[in-house]
């Protein structure tokens, strides 16, 4: 199964924007345990690269590990070569949706209005985030669908495990979650069991 498959079966990409990438092994064992198929290393920390490069020895070929915050080819060439299955960016750049397409590599920019979206997917998105979809609202998602219901879209930003249902329910191919799946407290505490519970906490909510 490839990554776009898991994302696409399983709905939740877990977004990793740590200082801290040395608790990475444990981080990824308790998401997994709880559920969570497809993980995303932010490029804001230098050492994502290669944290991307060890988790992808370690788990199964059902879990899909992919980079974010990956503004540049040169990011992309990088993140490619340590095995990254999937890139996230916050905008759209079309130098990088390029070296996604050159590395096979499904791209996920981020984009916030329906023009910007639609200029994303139509230069080769495999899907488009919407960022920052906390100040959107879950019926935006439904909104730029009813014109447009060939795109998959990823609402990312204030994605909990409260309102991630009405996020799918009105239609969003899948969901980008950060800081309220991964607590910055659990994680400084190394509760891997609330993690873990974080975790089964979300994917209850789309099962």
């Amino acid at each position: 199964m490839n990554a776009l498959d898991i994302i696409a079966e399983n709905k939740i990409v877990a977004i990793v924007r740590l200082d801290d990438l040395s608790v990475a092994k444990e981080l990824s064992a308790a998401l997994i345990d709880g559920g969570i198929r497809a993980i995303e290393f932010t490029l804001t920390n230098p050492a994502a690269i290669d944290t991307i490069a060890a988790i992808k020895e370690l788990v199964d070929p059902g879990v899909a590990i992919g980079a974010g915050s990956v503004i540049s080819a040169e990011q992309v060439r990088a993140v490619a070569a340590a095995g990254a299955q999937f890139v996230v960016s916050p905008v759209y750049k079309r130098d990088v949706v390029a070296a996604c397409h050159k590395h096979q590599l499904p791209a996920m920019p981020g984009a916030f209005t329906p023009t910007e979206i639609l200029q994303a997917w139509e230069q080769g998105a495999a899907v488009v985030k919407v960022f920052p979809a906390n100040h959107l609202g879950r019926r935006y998602i439904k909104d730029v669908l009813a014109p447009l219901p060939q795109l998959r879209l990823m609402p990312t930003g204030g994605v909990t495990a409260e309102n991630m249902r009405e996020f799918l329910e009105n239609g969003a191919f899948a969901l980008g979650v950060g800081s309220s799946l991964i607590n910055n407290e659990a994680v400084a505490d190394r509760d891997w069991k609330r993690l873990r519970d974080n975790a089964r906490r979300c994917v209850k909510q789309i099962t």
